[in-house]
């Protein structure tokens, strides 16, 4: 079976237009949330034609869920320069992912834009979207602190995350309070104890 070669990488030039065109679309966002975001305000904000913004991102999903993934990349560099509190593994991604909960309740019009994008994709957006889904599996492994998880561990990580993007959902469309999904990231949290 062939492996779908990636793109090839960004010069320096590139990734700093790739970086404007990102922080454009999370100030739209920002501002008034999903319908906000258009991709000709994007490329006048970030100063590229619109040509360019597309082969960059063919749809404002592409650019929303690679902001998610900008925004999680900024979260997985924090929990490496800081990591989080706590006695045990279940303790410690509780803590991570309730942070980036609080994070996300500061800019509530662009948490519920990236979450849009992320319900949203279709195919045409897998390689984004599963960014996003190694980058999550990244912070909480991290979190975790456990240098060799167990097969256990790892399949307990993968029921977090699972819960993390449902709960990201329910929460962005207003069917659940945040004491809802803290009490729901906690109590998932400690498979990972369970399965130690």
């Amino acid at each position: 079976m062939a492996v779908e070669a990636g793109p090839p990488p960004l010069t320096e030039r590139q990734q700093a237009r790739r970086g404007r065109i990102l922080h454009a679309g999370a100030q739209l966002a920002r501002r008034g949330g999903f319908d906000a975001v258009q991709m000709r305000e994007v490329a006048e904000s970030s100063s590229v034609a619109l040509g360019t913004l597309y082969r960059y991102f063919p749809s404002k999903i592409h650019l929303l869920v690679a902001t998610m993934q900008d925004q999680l990349q900024h979260l997985h560099t924090t929990l490496r320069e800081r990591p989080p509190a706590g006695d045990t593994p279940a303790e410690r991604v509780a803590s991570t992912l309730m942070g980036a909960f609080r994070a996300l309740q500061r800019e509530p019009q662009l948490a519920d834009a990236m979450v849009r994008a992320l319900t949203f994709a279709d195919r045409s957006v897998s390689r984004e979207v599963d960014a996003v889904s190694r980058l999550t599996t990244a912070i909480i492994l991290d979190a975790t602190g456990l240098a060799d998880p167990t097969p256990e561990q790892l399949s307990a990580v993968r029921v977090i995350e699972h819960t993390w993007h449902s709960a990201l959902i329910t929460w962005a469309s207003g069917r659940s309070s945040i004491a809802q999904v803290r009490t729901d990231i906690e109590t998932v949290c400690r498979l990972i104890d369970l399965t130690g």
